[in-house]
C-alpha cells in the first residue's frame, strides 16, 4: 500500500480561499448600490443591469428626447430636450452620447432643475472640462457638452439625485437639403456602433465607450456609446414635432422613416408629428417636402449682420433646361461595404441597389465590383465593358454577398481609385456603405489624395448611417451622397443617382457678389461641380458697408454657359446665419488639416471662429453649472454611460464584428476570371491590427468582469474602456487564482510515495 504526503496542499487551498474572498469582496464594491430587483419581476419596463445578488437587478439612467424643429424657408431651428432619469438609490453623473444632423451649429444650451433655468457658456473645451469636473466633485449640479464628431455628440450630467431627473435643452441652427424639387430634412436619434481600427493605447483612456482609444481612432472610448442588450426591450423614448413655414405653396409631405400626423395652420404652415407615441430612439427621422406644382423656388436668400458684417446665405437653382451630351467612355466602379454592420436590412438595401446599378449599364460602360470587410475582393482584375456575359457574372457575384468581419475601408478605397484606366475614360466610384467607421479623418485623407479627376458617389444604407462619413467622403470626392433607409425606397434613390452618374457635371461655377476684393469669405471654397437636380448653395460674410445687391452664378454644362442670379437686399432676415457660415467655415478648416495642414494651426483658427459665433466645435464646448451644492460630502457619486439601442434593422450580433487573423469570409462563388487576390497587395494599406467592435467580445467582457465603478454600468454589452481599479483587482485574482491552482498541482507531483 501507498500514501502520499499533502504538505503543500493545505497552503494552496488557503491561498485559493483567500483570493475567492477577495474577488466577492471587489464584485460587491464594484456592483450598483440601487435598489435591488428580482429579474422575473421586470414588468414595469425600463433598463435593468445586473445586480450584486443573482437573479437580481437594478434599474440604469435612461433618457427621453423631446424634439421641436421650426423650418422657416432653407433654414432649420430645433430644441432638443434631454431628460435624464435616475432610478436608483445613488447619486449618479450620466454620459450619453447622441447624434445630431452632421450640419448643425450647436450653440445654446439650459439646465432646468425643478423651476430653475441655468444658461450655458460657450468655452475652450479644455476650460470648459476643467470647470465641470469642478463643480461634479464640489457636489453641484452641472451639464457639459461636447463634440467628438460633427454629427456626434457628448452630453455629461453631474450630480442627479436619487429617484430624480434632470433636463437639458440643446439648440441647434441648420441649413436644408434641397435636391431633385425636393426639400430634406433629418434628425438622427442612434448611433451605429463603429468599427475602430488600430492599436490600441496604453494611455487612460477618456470616455465611456465599450472601445479603447487606438493609435488610429485616439477618441474610440468618447464614440462608442454602450449598447442595450437584446431581450431588455427599447430604450430612450422619442417625441418630434417639425413646424413646418417652407415659404410657399406645398405639395406632398411624407415621412420613408416613421408615420407621421400633419396639421394645417395659417399662411400655408404645417405641423408634422409622430403618429405613435411609442417611438424610440432607433433610426433616423426624415422628412421630404415638395413644393406645388408651379411654386418650385429658383432662388432664395437669407441674411443676417452680425458684430459689423453682413452674413448671406443663397440657393440658386441652374436652369433644368441646359442641352448637354451624356457621359461617353464612362468607367464605373462598385465597392459594397459587407462588413458586420451591415448585416440583417442593410445588406439586403445594398445588394438590391448594386443589382439596380448592373442593370443600368450601358454596353459602351466598363465596370467592376469592389466588395469589403476585414479585407477587399474584387470581382475582375480589372474593369471589363459591361456586355451581357460580365454584367451576368456581376450579378451572381452581388447576389452571393452576405455581411460578416469589420470595415476596413481604406484598402477598397485604394483599389478603387488606383486601378489603371485609359486617358480618355471618365471614372466614378459608388460606395455602399453605412459608414460605420471611427476613423474617418484617416479616410478623407486618403480620399483628397487619391481622387484625382474621379468622382465619388456615396449611397448611405440603412436607419442610422454615418451622415457626416457619407456627405464628406462625396465632397472630398467631387461628388453626391444618397441616402437609402428602407427597401421601399431603393428604386428611387437610385434612379436619382443614375440621373447624376449619366449627364455630365455642371463645372466651372462661379459666385458673384458684385463687388470686387471684399468677401472675405465664401463655402464652399471654389463651389464644386453640380450635377441635374442640385442648387448651388453658398454662404458669405461681407463687410456691412459692402454696396452690392445682387448675386450671380455662371458655370459650364457639356461646353455651354448658363446663368442665374437673385437680389440680395429681398432676402428675409434669418437670425442663426452666421451660425451655419462659421460651421462653414470650420468644415473647410477641416478638410485642410485631412489634407495634412498642421492641426495646432487648424485649432486655433477654429478656436477663433467658434468663440466668435458662439458654436460648439472640437475644440469648444457648452457648460452649465448651478451653483448650490447639492450632493452630501459623505454620498459618493457613480458615472452611468447611458445605453443606446442598435438602429433598427441592424443585427446586434453581427454588428461592428471583426476579422482578425483567421480565414478570409466567404462572399460566396467568383467567376472564371474573377480577380480575388492576385493583385499587388504589398502597395495596399495594412489592415488595422486588433478587433475592437465585436459585440460577441463586448458581451463575453460584460460577462466576466460586470459593471466597474466609475464605467459604463448601464449595459450588459459594454466592453470596459480603462483598467479601472475594480477591474484590476479581478485581474489580479484571476491571476492569483491560476497560480494557486498551478501550486496545487505542483505539489502532487511532489509527492513521493512511503510505504505503509
Amino acid at each position: 500500500m501507498f500514501q502520499r504526503h499533502h504538505t503543500a496542499q493545505p497552503a494552496a487551498f488557503l491561498l485559493t480561499i483567500l483570493v475567492f474572498l477577495a474577488l466577492v469582496a471587489t464584485a460587491a464594491r464594484a456592483s450598483p448600490v440601487g435598489a435591488l430587483v428580482a429579474a422575473p419581476e421586470m414588468d414595469q419596463g425600463g433598463l435593468f443591469l445586473p445586480g450584486e445578488r443573482p437573479g437580481y437587478v437594478v434599474p440604469a439612467t435612461q433618457v427621453a428626447t423631446d424634439v421641436t424643429i421650426e423650418v422657416s424657408g432653407m433654414i432649420a431651428r430645433a430644441r432638443v430636450v434631454q431628460r435624464f432619469e435616475n432610478p436608483t438609490d445613488r447619486w449618479t453623473e450620466g454620459v450619453y452620447v447622441f447624434p445630431l444632423p452632421e450640419t448643425a451649429a450647436v450653440d445654446r444650451l439650459r439646465m432646468v432643475i425643478g423651476g430653475r433655468i441655468v444658461e450655458g457658456e460657450i468655452q475652450e473645451r479644455e476650460t470648459a472640462r476643467q470647470a465641470y469636473e469642478e463643480a461634479r466633485d464640489a457636489g453641484q449640479q452641472a451639464s457639459l457638452v461636447s463634440q467628438e464628431r460633427p454629427n456626434l455628440f457628448t452630453n455629461a450630467v453631474a450630480n442627479i439625485a436619487p429617484h430624480d431627473s434632470i433636463t437639458v435643452e440643446i439648440e441647434y441652427q441648420q441649413s436644408l437639403d434641397y435636391d431633385a424639387g425636393t426639400f430634406n430634412l433629418t434628425f438622427p436619434t442612434v448611433v451605429l456602433p463603429r468599427y475602430i481600427p488600430g492599436t490600441p493605447s496604453a494611455a487612460p483612456q477618456d470616455g465611456t465607450g465599450w472601445a479603447y482609444d487606438t493609435d488610429q481612432v485616439p477618441d474610440a472610448s468618447r464614440i462608442t456609446p454602450p449598447v442595450a442588450a437584446p431581450g431588455t426591450g427599447p430604450v430612450n423614448p422619442v417625441s418630434l414635432t417639425v413646424e413646418l413655414d417652407a415659404g410657399f405653396p406645398l405639395g406632398e409631405i411624407e415621412s420613408p422613416s416613421h408615420p407621421i400626423m400633419l396639421t394645417a395652420g395659417e399662411y400655408g404652415r404645417v405641423t408634422v408629428t409622430l403618429a405613435t407615441d411609442d417611438v424610440w430612439a432607433d433610426r433616423d427621422f426624415r422628412l421630404r417636402w415638395q413644393p406645388d406644382v408651379g411654386a418650385e423656388p429658383n432662388a432664395g436668400v437669407f441674411s443676417e449682420t452680425l458684430d459689423g458684417a453682413r452674413y448671406h446665405l443663397v440657393l440658386l437653382v441652374p436652369p433644368t433646361d441646359i442641352e448637354a451630351d451624356g457621359i461617353e467612355g464612362r468607367e464605373v466602379v462598385f465597392v459594397i461595404d459587407t462588413s458586420g454592420s451591415m448585416a440583417g436590412d442593410s445588406i439586403v438595401q445594398a445588394r438590391q441597389a448594386l443589382l439596380m446599378a448592373l442593370d443600368r449599364l450601358r454596353p459602351q460602360d466598363r465596370f467592376n465590383v469592389v466588395a469589403f470587410n476585414s479585407r477587399p475582393r474584387m470581382l475582375f482584375e480589372k474593369a471589363r465593358p459591361a456586355n451581357a456575359e460580365a454584367v451576368a457574372a456581376g450579378r451572381e457575384f452581388v447576389r452571393a454577398l452576405e455581411a460578416d468581419g469589420g470595415t476596413e475601408m481604406a484598402p477598397a478605397l485604394w483599389l478603387a481609385l488606383h486601378e489603371p484606366r485609359p486617358q480618355d475614360v471618365f471614372r466614378q466610384v459608388v460606395f455602399i456603405t453605412d459608414g460605420a467607421v471611427g476613423n474617418e479623418a484617416e479616410l478623407f485623407g486618403l480620399i483628397g489624395q487619391a481622387i484625382g479627376t474621379t468622382r465619388l458617389f456615396t449611397v448611405g444604407i440603412g436607419s442610422a448611417p454615418n451622415a457626416f462619413f457619407m456627405r464628406e467622403a462625396a465632397a472630398m470626392g467631387r461628388g453626391t451622397f444618397t441616402f437609402i433607409s428602407s427597401e421601399t425606397v431603393v428604386g428611387d434613390r437610385m434612379e436619382e443617382l443614375f440621373a447624376r452618374l449619366e449627364q455630365p457635371a455642371l463645372t466651372d461655377i462661379d459666385v458673384d457678389w458684385g463687388v470686387d476684393a471684399v468677401v472675405e469669405f465664401q463655402y464652399p471654397s471654389p463651389i464644386p461641380d453640380l450635377y441635374v437636380g442640385e442648387p448651388v448653395v453658398a454662404t458669405a460674410r461681407l463687410p456691412a458697408e459692402a454696396t452690392t445687391d445682387r448675386v450671380v452664378v455662371t458655370g459650364q454644362a457639356g461646353g455651354r454657359p448658363w446663368r442665374v442670379e437673385a437680389a440680395l437686399d429681398t432676402g428675409a432676415e434669418a437670425p442663426g446665419v452666421a451660425a451655419l457660415w462659421a460651421r462653414n467655415r470650420i468644415t473647410d478648416l477641416e478638410r485642410d488639416g485631412y489634407m495634412g495642414r498642421d492641426d495646432a494651426e487648424i485649432r486655433a483658427e477654429i478656436l477663433e471662429v467658434a468663440l466668435a459665433h458662439q458654436i460648439v466645435s472640437r475644440v469648444t464646448s457648452l457648460v452649465a453649472i448651478d451653483s448650490e451644492v447639492v450632493r452630501p460630502p459623505e454620498e459618493d457619486l457613480e458615472t452611468d454611460a447611458v445605453a443606446t439601442n442598435m438602429p433598427d434593422g441592424v443585427d446586434m450580433q453581427m454588428a461592428g464584428g471583426v476579422e482578425g487573423d483567421g480565414p478570409e469570409p466567404a462572399l460566396g462563388p467568383l467567376p472564371q476570371d474573377a480577380h480575388s487576390g492576385s493583385m499587388d497587395t504589398a502597395a495596399l494599406p495594412a489592415p488595422a491590427a486588433g478587433p475592437q467592435s465585436s459585440l460577441d467580445l463586448i458581451h463575453g467582457m460584460a460577462q466576466l468582469y460586470g459593471p466597474a465603478q466609475h464605467e459604463p454600468v448601464t449595459v450588459v454589452t459594454h466592453l470596459p474602456s480603462g483598467a479601472t481599479p475594480q477591474m484590476l483587482n479581478a485581474i489580479i485574482g484571476g491571476l492569483l487564482i491560476i497560480a494557486a491552482a498551478l501550486l496545487f498541482r505542483v505539489s502532487r507531483r511532489r509527492t513521493r510515495p512511503v510505504a505503509a
